[in-house]
């Protein structure tokens, strides 16, 4: 499996009082990810409203193993899994500079339309999109 990855700093308003990033930003970390691994193949959230959809979550799941702390520098892999319905889920890790997973984590979006009706396959549009990303990152061209 092949992973986009994204840098990130623990900037000094992201740790609590206990000197460790509070975990909800592990949540923001996680969608900086996916957000730059979907805008590389037009599936960000303004790309899905241009194609008639949107990708509301509809499962979040974050598994926290190390806290990271002020300054460190971290890497966010992020990744597209296969799925069977008109979703879209991600699988991410956060590791610190040295390798060490910090958090793991999965994402759904589901996908509907403007209306809210959900869809059961993906729209050709998307499911384009949905190949290439995957192409993508089988082939091993990401970071």
């Amino acid at each position: 499996m092949s992973w986009d990855e994204t840098e990130i700093t623990v900037r000094f308003n992201e740790v609590d009082s206990y000197q460790v990033a509070w975990h909800g930003h592990y949540v923001a970390w996680m969608e900086v990810g996916r957000l730059r691994l979907s805008q590389r193949f037009g599936l960000a959230p303004q790309d899905l409203v241009e194609l008639g959809y949107i990708g509301p979550v509809v499962q979040l799941d974050v598994k926290y193993l190390r806290p990271a702390r002020y300054a460190d520098k971290l890497v966010v892999r992020t990744t597209l899994v296969p799925a069977e319905t008109a979703a879209l889920t991600f699988k991410s890790e956060i590791r610190s500079g040295t390798g060490e997973r910090l958090a793991v984590g999965t994402v759904v979006h589901a996908l509907t339309d403007m209306n809210g009706v959900l869809q059961y396959r993906l729209p050709v549009e998307v499911e384009q999109r949905v190949a290439n990303m995957r192409a993508w990152l089988d082939e091993g061209a990401c970071r």
